[in-house]
């Protein structure tokens, strides 16, 4: 049984919330054991993640699945928008807690889980393009939520605050302009162009990077670490991507650079698990995703 169905009791069995938390796990998932990857969990190692393993992150991604699943489930049946925000705000705390439990207290994926909640939510509530269900999810997130605590602590909040940046709230009230105007683009570019899958998604996310005031470089790192990989990961892209001539040399020039400082573009990473999930969310059969407000539960 889900328990965070008791925060929503209406998720309809067999509809969209089930398929929509499968593809967002899979999301974290992918984005997790994507490698090589700067700075970040990868395949090869924790980047510069002294607490975390992709093994690590690939656990807390499964057991976000139930919250995820009654997230998507709010927003198949709920048509009061201030309502909903509240529930799927309630829920993603009790996110934070399972995740925090299933990875013995460390971290992995808060801002993932307001990310990925807030589209699984967007998505169930109608078929769309990225760039709609974003939208619907921006629109979500500008909603107020008097539930939630006035300050987190956490330090992607305190470097939002500090450097006057937007950060993962930011990021979500404008409706994912990173995810659906720079990390798409670029991965469908890199697609048509013949890049391997693999090199796609690694040049999506230093698109990210390039272009992101990225609260956990900010945090670890302060202007400098920002501007640093911001350059390097445009250096990357302008010789051709990963995949080109010079591409790799630039890479590892980025990459070292991260690790000397220890700094890692842990936003970054949130947003390209997001526009992975969007990007998936495009080879789903929609009628199998359809499941009409008021649906009965079982």
């Amino acid at each position: 049984m889900n328990p965070f169905n008791e925060l929503h009791p209406r998720i309809v069995a067999g509809s969209r919330a089930n398929v929509l938390a499968g593809l967002a796990v899979n999301a974290l998932v992918d984005e997790a054991m994507l490698t090589p990857k700067p700075g970040l969990v990868d395949l090869r190692g924790s980047g510069a993640h002294r607490d975390l393993s992709w093994l690590l992150m690939c656990q807390s991604a499964h057991a976000l699945r139930p919250a995820f699943a009654a997230m998507a489930g709010a927003g198949a049946t709920m048509d009061d928008l201030p309502a909903l925000r509240r529930r799927i705000g309630a829920i993603g705390r009790m996110a934070e807690a399972t995740m925090m439990t299933a990875t013995g207290g460390v971290n992995t994926h808060r801002g993932a889980i307001w990310a990925l909640g807030l589209l699984v939510t967007a998505a169930a509530q109608g078929a769309g393009s990225a760039a709609i269900i974003a939208a619907r999810a921006g629109a979500l997130a500008r909603l107020a939520d008097p539930e939630a605590p006035a300050s987190t602590g956490n330090k992607g909040e305190a470097a939002r605050r500090t450097y006057c940046v937007g950060g993962a709230r930011g990021q979500a009230e404008a409706g994912f302009p990173h995810v659906v105007d720079v990390a798409l683009p670029m991965l469908l570019a890199c697609r048509a162009r013949g890049d391997g899958e693999s090199a796609a998604r690694l040049n999506s996310l230093l698109a990210i990077v390039a272009e992101l005031d990225d609260t956990c470089l900010l945090a670890r790192g302060g202007t400098a670490a920002l501007a640093a990989a911001q350059a390097g990961a445009q250096a990357v892209l302008d010789a051709g991507g990963v995949s080109g001539a010079t591409g790799p040399a630039a890479f590892q020039a980025l990459e070292a650079d991260m690790l000397a400082r220890g700094t890692s573009p842990g936003g970054a990473a949130d947003l390209l698990a997001a526009a992975l999930l969007l990007d998936s969310l495009g080879n789903q059969p929609i009628d199998a995703m359809e499941a009409p407000h008021g649906a009965t539960a079982v």
